[in-house]
Parts: C-alpha cells; sequence; structure tokens
C-alpha cells in the first residue's frame, strides 16, 4: 500500500472511532432523558438539540482525525515495512517510524484518553441516574421497560468499549489476541448495530420467530420423518 493509501485509510479509521465514541455518549443521554425525565423529553431533546450534537460529533471527530494524519505525515519511514496487522492502525505505524515519535504519542495519550473518559463518563453517569431512578421504586414492569430501552445500547457499548480497552490499554506489543480484539470492534460491532439496534423492532421479532419455528420445524421432520405435516404445522403456529 503507498503512503497516499495508509495516510487515508487511517484519517477516516480515526474519523469514524472518534464518532462512533461521541455518538454512544449522545444516546446515552437521550436515554437518561427519556427514562428520568419522560415528560421533559420532547422539550429537552428537541430537534435542534439533536442536530447540534451530531453536527459537533461530526466536526471534532475531524477535526481529531486531521490532527493525527498531520502529526503522521512529518514522520519518515527509511524503508519498506510490513505492518503487523490487517489495517494501518496509528499505534502499529508508529512503531515503524524511524523518527521521534514523542509528540505523537503524547498527543495520542492526552486527547485519546480526553475523548475516552469524556465519553465513557457520559455514559456510566447517564446509567447511574438511570439505575438510581430505576431503583427507587423497584418495579418488575418499569425494571423491564428499561431494559428494553437501554439492552441494545448497553451491548454496543460492551462490545466497543470492551475490545478497543483491551487494545490500547492493557497491551504493549501487538499480537494474535490484539488482531482478533481489533476486528470485533472495527468490523463485528459495525456489522451488529443494525441488527442489535433492530431487536426492538415488531418485524424483526416476527421474522426471529418465523425463523427459530423453521428450524424447530425442520429437525423435528429430521429426527422423526414418520410425524405428520399437519401436527407439526400447528406446532409452528
Amino acid at each position: 500500500i503507498f503512503s497516499v493509501g495508509f495516510i487515508s485509510q487511517l484519517y477516516f479509521f480515526i474519523l469514524f472511532a472518534c464518532l462512533d465514541n461521541f455518538l454512544l455518549a449522545v444516546m446515552a443521554y437521550d436515554r437518561y432523558v427519556a427514562i428520568c425525565h419522560p415528560l421533559h423529553y420532547t422539550t429537552i431533546m428537541r430537534d435542534g438539540l439533536c442536530v447540534l450534537l451530531v453536527a459537533a460529533s461530526w466536526i471534532l471527530s475531524c477535526v481529531i482525525a486531521l490532527l493525527h494524519t498531520l502529526l503522521l505525515v512529518r514522520l519518515s519511514f527509511c524503508a519498506d515495512n510490513t505492518i503487523i496487522h490487517y489495517f494501518c492502525d496509528l499505534a502499529a505505524l508508529l512503531k515503524l517510524s524511524c523518527s521521534e515519535t514523542f509528540l505523537n504519542e503524547l498527543v495520542i495519550y492526552t486527547e485519546g484518553g480526553m475523548i475516552f473518559f469524556l465519553c465513557f463518563g457520559v455514559i456510566l453517569g447517564s446509567y447511574i441516574f438511570i439505575g438510581t431512578i430505576i431503583l427507587s421504586v423497584p418495579s418488575n414492569k418499569r425494571i423491564l421497560k428499561a431494559f428494553s430501552s437501554c439492552g441494545s445500547h448497553l451491548s454496543v457499548v460492551s462490545l466497543y468499549y470492551g475490545t478497543g480497552t483491551g487494545v490500547y490499554f492493557f497491551s504493549s506489543s501487538w499480537g494474535f489476541k490484539d488482531i482478533i480484539a481489533s476486528v470485533m470492534y472495527t468490523i463485528v460491532t459495525p456489522m451488529l448495530n443494525p441488527f442489535i439496534y433492530s431487536l426492538r423492532n415488531r418485524d424483526i421479532k416476527q421474522a426471529l420467530e418465523m425463523c427459530v419455528n423453521w428450524v424447530k420445524f425442520f429437525k423435528m421432520q429430521s429426527l422423526n420423518p414418520l410425524v405428520p405435516v399437519r401436527n407439526t404445522v400447528r406446532y409452528i403456529s
């Protein structure tokens, strides 16, 4: 891959990684308002605020990605190198540079730590308030409703931050486990997002139930082919 290629790849990777952090924090705040202030939700989360939050997330992500890209461009790479990774990750590229990378690492830890703790702090604070409100008046119906609203978001947050933290905060050198973890938060999590966020959709639930019933139907037929079809069809319905 040429230098223009890996710089472009790095820019968009940082852009969408930062954007994912900001949007997860915005979604956590949205759920906090919906559960803790349900009567004022429409006045707090008005269209103007939603547009402002999304626009701010995009602008900040573009600025951060541009900063890291410009800092990388000033470095020199002495010869052809092989990146032990499946994409041009910033940490892997810095290890191949023959220039001084102190400024790059300083910006990574400073800016990356601020984004991580800011976004994760908003998410954690939102769910602490949500938990406090729910447990103040315990009710099974209320707990199930809150879990229905927050379950999909919590699943994505756990996958994204769990694997990302394991790669960048608790690993000193790139290895096979780090690459697998990187696959989880760069490929698997975005692919699961539409599925996870659609679980509350009634049509998606009906389609899943239909698939499960068809699997049970074919399993019964394979185990006992003499079972009348009409009984199996009645079982499905």
